[in-house]
């Protein structure tokens, strides 16, 4: 403040010192305005503005308490509305569910969704006959917690948080039987509980992602992983590691190219560590839990050059704790030409920010099988405000229908949104 106590306390020697004096203060204080404005705008850009940075801009991270902002799911407001870019419009398509996650394309025109249920064995899986939500019927039942389905021949298979089970599934009647467990989890179930099935095209091996126990937690080498594992479970591999999280699990159309939104780790302060969207190279490490963004040290975790050396950079930051969980490549016809090949995430949001972030359908547009710029908004509104603990929907799974809307499962909410356009 000595620059400014000097003009201040400077004694005016005439009436154009005065003047001068006059005027230089009123130019400081223009200057610190503008200081003040920009500090703020600092402040308030939050995660959001990490999306799309590179890692070397990310900012310091600090040891922090998690700020424990947990959401308040309320009823949708009456004032309150989802909000979609011109020419689109949602519309609720099904709802009284209990936790709606998981939908997947069946081979008879239906849509399958999983429901995790709200405690062990209610949750439950749902077949809507010709993708008509009016034809809704339970296909199984009494599940713990069920998240990814995929289908094999005459297979249904089911996620859940101990247990990777396959069910005989007959297709003609929407039924299932059995319960053949493939690949077994047990003690695994503290932590990231989701569990996200996808097979190869071929229908050689499948993909199961499994989240970590905790925060940096180092061990169990099957979790914070993509393991990959016959159709009866034999031959288990690691595909890749050092995903923290890994939750949509889905081939770039028309390749063998694997993507995977993954989820980071928390209490590095508001801004860090951004989630991310990539490619799945084959045994490729992500930095989980020594790096994060590639080759940025975690500092809570002695050094570990070895690993930090060879974890790779993701292709996408996602910004801190928007929590994104499944997504859906646009192979439609339907919306206009920018959203064909692009990518729609599913933003969970945030519980451990002290403004809430996330909460929405994003858009990552794609040119030649790679992002090219930030996420955009695409389908928002859920949250009362980023101060207010009130939510009323909290998006989990995107889902592209054969005429080219889109279904987006709310486990906040309890029900399913179509997004279509109509120009």
């Amino acid at each position: 403040m000595l620059w400014f106590e000097r003009f201040r306390t400077r004694s005016p020697q005439s009436g154009s010192n005065e003047r001068l004096r006059k005027g230089r203060m009123n130019a400081m204080r223009k200057q610190i305005l503008i200081l003040l404005v920009i500090c703020a705008g600092a402040v308030t850009m939050g995660a959001w503005q990490i999306a799309g940075k590179k890692a070397s801009e990310l900012p310091a991270p600090f040891a922090t308490p998690s700020a424990n902002n947990r959401p308040h799911v309320i009823g949708q407001p009456e004032t309150a509305k989802v909000t979609v870019p011109a020419g689109f419009s949602a519309d609720v398509w099904a709802s009284e569910f209990t936790t709606p996650r998981f939908m997947l394309q069946g081979s008879h025109g239906e849509i399958l969704l999983s429901d995790s249920g709200s405690t062990a064995g209610t949750g439950k899986v749902y077949a809507f006959r010709n993708g008509d939500p009016k034809q809704r019927k339970e296909v199984i039942t009494g599940l713990t917690r069920p998240y990814g389905l995929a289908l094999w021949h005459e297979y249904l298979y089911v996620g859940e948080p101990t247990s990777i089970k396959r069910f005989k599934y007959d297709a003609s009647n929407f039924s299932a039987s059995g319960g053949e467990e493939i690949l077994s989890l047990k003690g695994d179930e503290q932590g990231h509980w989701t569990r996200s099935l996808l097979f190869d095209r071929e229908g050689k091996k499948l993909y199961v992602g499994v989240g970590s126990a905790g925060n940096i937690e180092v061990g169990n080498e099957g979790r914070a992983a993509i393991n990959r594992v016959n159709p009866d479970g034999s031959d288990h591999e690691i595909f890749a590691s050092g995903t923290r999280n890994p939750i949509g699990l889905h081939w770039y159309p028309g390749t063998d190219n694997l993507w995977a939104v993954v989820q980071e780790r928390d209490a590095l302060g508001d801004d860090l560590v951004p989630d991310y969207f990539t490619h799945i190279g084959s045994h490729a490490f992500y930095g989980y839990p020594w790096a994060y963004s590639g080759q940025i040290k975690e500092p809570r975790l002695s050094d570990h050059q070895d690993m930090i050396a060879k974890s790779l950079t993701p292709d996408l930051l996602l910004g801190a704790h928007v929590a994104g969980l499944d997504f859906a490549f646009y192979t439609g016809s339907q919306f206009p030409a920018k959203y064909r090949g692009g990518a729609f995430i599913a933003f969970h949001g945030s519980w451990n920010r002290s403004k809430r972030v996330g909460y929405e359908i994003a858009f990552v547009p794609f040119k030649d099988g790679r992002p090219t710029s930030a996420p955009e908004d695409f389908l928002t509104g859920f949250i009362i405000s980023p101060d207010s603990p009130d939510v009323w929907g909290r998006p989990v799974a995107v889902f592209p229908m054969t005429d080219g809307s889109l279904l987006i499962s709310d486990d906040g909410g309890k029900k399913i949104w179509r997004v279509s356009y109509k120009g």
